[in-house]
C-alpha cells in the first residue's frame, strides 16, 4: 500500500480506527475476532492504527481497546504506528503536579496496556480545562525523552491548532471528516498542509452512511452505538442525504468500487496530506476501506464528482464539538 507521512511518521495511505471493537457500534465482538481482523488488516497493508484509553465498553473502564491493539500488534510492533489518546482535566493535572507529570502517567498506563515501550503519535483526545500550551510542552519533553515520535489534537479548530503548534509542532490533527462533515476544509485542513501537519479523518465514511448499506429501515443496536445520535442517520436525513449516497453509487459503478471506496477515495485524492482512519468491526468491510487505497480518480473524475457534491444539500450536522 502506498505511504504518507504525518509530519515525518510514516503510515500507510489508508489507517484502521480500532474504536468499534470496544466501544460505540453495539455489541462488541470476542476479543480473539478482534485481534484476528486488526493482524489481517495489518496483512493487507495497513500499518497505522488508532485507538484511546477510553474506549472501553459504553465508555465505562480504562484501556479495553488498547489491550485488544496491544495483543495483535505486539509480534509486528516495528512494523506498525500505533497512535493512541489521553483526556485530561486540570484538577488531574494539579492532583499530579504538572501538566507535565500527569501527561506522563497517563502515557506509561498506555504503553503497559499496548505492550509497548514507545507510542509514535500521542493525541490530546479533547482539550478540556487544561492548557492545551502546557499540553504542547509536556509533549515536546517526552519526544525528547524518546518515548512519543510525536503528538496530535483531536476534535480542535484552527485557533487551539496555531496556540499548541507554536510550542511543539504537531505531527497531526484528527478530526471528524467526511462528504457530510467539511468544517476543517474552511481552515484546519489547508492550516495543516501549510504546517507540515498530517490530518487524520476519523467518521471518513460518516458512521457508515456514506456506504450506501443504511436506509430509513436500519435498526442500530440499543446500547452503546453511537448511529442512534449521530446526526446524518436520523430517518429524516438518512432520507434527505440520499442523494449523495447515489452520487457515490454512480462513480463505484463506474471505477469497479464501492461507494465507501469513493468516498475515501475523494479526499485521498483532494488532500495530500490527509490519512483517513475508517473503522468498523466486520473483517469484510475493513478489507473493503483498505483497498480504497488502490481506487484512482482522475483529475476529471474528482471535479465532477467535487462538483456535483457541492451542489448537494447535506442533512445533519456533528462539526468540532461532540
Amino acid at each position: 500500500m502506498e505511504k504518507r507521512y504525518l509530519r515525518d511518521i510514516e503510515v500507510s495511505k489508508v489507517g484502521m480506527g480500532c474504536m468499534a471493537f470496544s466501544h460505540g457500534y453495539g455489541k462488541i465482538p470476542p476479543e480473539s475476532y478482534s485481534i484476528e481482523a486488526i493482524r489481517n488488516a495489518y496483512e493487507h497493508g495497513c500499518t497505522f492504527f488508532d485507538t484511546a484509553e477510553v474506549y472501553s465498553p459504553n465508555l465505562s473502564g480504562i484501556g479495553h481497546n488498547e489491550r485488544i491493539v496491544g495483543k495483535a500488534l505486539k509480534d509486528v510492533r516495528d512494523n506498525t504506528v500505533i497512535a493512541t489518546k489521553l483526556f485530561l482535566s486540570s484538577a488531574e493535572a494539579r492532583r499530579a503536579g504538572s501538566v507535565y507529570k500527569a501527561v506522563r502517567n497517563h502515557l506509561i498506563d498506555s504503553m503497559s496496556r499496548l505492550q509497548t515501550d514507545m507510542v509514535d503519535l500521542y493525541y490530546l483526545h479533547r482539550t478540556g480545562s487544561v492548557s492545551v500550551e502546557e499540553v504542547a510542552d509536556a509533549m515536546g519533553r517526552l519526544i525528547d525523552e524518546g518515548m512519543i515520535r510525536g503528538w496530535g489534537l483531536s476534535q480542535v479548530d484552527t485557533d487551539v491548532i496555531d496556540r499548541a503548534q507554536r510550542v511543539t509542532p504537531l505531527a497531526a490533527v484528527q478530526n471528524i471528516y467526511s462528504m457530510v462533515e467539511r468544517d476543517s476544509e474552511y481552515s484546519v485542513i489547508p492550516y495543516c498542509m501549510e504546517h507540515n501537519i498530517g490530518f487524520v479523518p476519523f467518521s471518513p465514511i460518516a458512521s457508515g452512511l456514506l456506504s450506501g448499506k443504511i436506509t430509513t429501515e436500519t435498526k442500530f443496536e440499543t446500547n452503546d452505538d453511537v448511529r442512534t445520535w449521530v446526526p446524518q442517520l436520523s430517518k429524516r436525513n438518512i432520507a434527505g442525504n440520499q442523494p449523495i449516497v447515489d452520487l457515490l453509487k454512480e462513480y463505484a459503478a463506474l471505477k469497479n468500487a464501492t461507494p465507501a471506496q469513493i468516498s475515501l477515495a475523494w479526499m485521498l485524492k483532494k488532500y495530500p496530506n490527509v490519512v483517513p482512519i475508517p473503522g468498523s468491526k466486520n473483517k469484510e468491510r475493513i478489507v473493503e476501506n483498505l483497498n480504497a487505497s488502490y481506487v484512482e480518480l482522475s483529475d476529471e473524475e474528482f471535479r465532477n464528482l467535487e462538483s456535483s457534491l457541492n451542489q448537494l444539500k447535506v442533512y445533519g450536522h456533528r462539526g468540532f464539538n461532540r
